[in-house]
């Protein structure tokens, strides 16, 4: 079993309050926008790290992150990009690449509203963790915990880090 700290939209920000969410985690996603090379370091000298770039994340972001992120964890097929849509309104690449990739759990960002959604037509989980930084509309920053286990998720738990704007300690 894993416990995966879900994390995306940090525009580079981090903070204690995030840090300290990801505590009892295993590992660390990051579904984009990222931001900067720093936050990234320092999640992944934490745990280990996986992340795919935003569309604020320049060059550098651009060579060490890929766009897609398609990969097994703990028995379940699990993509992860950053500007994803939902349910019944996947873009057409995503649309196509959930065909092709058939996952049980499809990941994205950019929105910055944190979902939790079964997608029936596809047969798969869909999450967004919403964002944990302060830059964009959001009022609450955001990051998903869960558990994965055999193929099954389990333990999902939104936690909110405070106020968008408003320095959480």
């Amino acid at each position: 079993m894993k416990r995966i700290g879900l994390i995306s939209d940090t525009h580079s920000y981090l903070d204690d309050s995030i840090v300290r969410s990801l505590d009892s985690c295993d590992e660390i996603w990051h579904a984009g926008d990222i931001g900067s090379i720093e936050v990234a370091d320092t999640l992944a000298s934490l745990k280990p790290f996986r992340a795919v770039y935003g569309n604020i994340d320049g060059g550098v972001m651009r060579r060490m992150f890929p766009l897609n992120d398609v990969f097994e964890c703990e028995g379940l097929k699990v993509w992860m990009t950053h500007i994803g849509g939902y349910p019944g309104k996947y873009p057409s690449r995503i649309a196509q690449g959930i065909a092709e990739h058939n996952p049980g759990l499809f990941i994205c960002g950019h929105s910055h509203i944190l979902k939790v959604m079964p997608d029936k037509v596809n047969k798969l989980l869909h999450m967004n963790p919403g964002a944990a930084g302060h830059h964009g509309f959001h009022i609450f920053r955001t990051v998903l915990r869960f558990s994965i286990d055999d193929g099954i998720i389990s333990n999902v738990e939104a936690v909110e880090l405070g106020r968008r704007g408003k320095i959480a300690g």
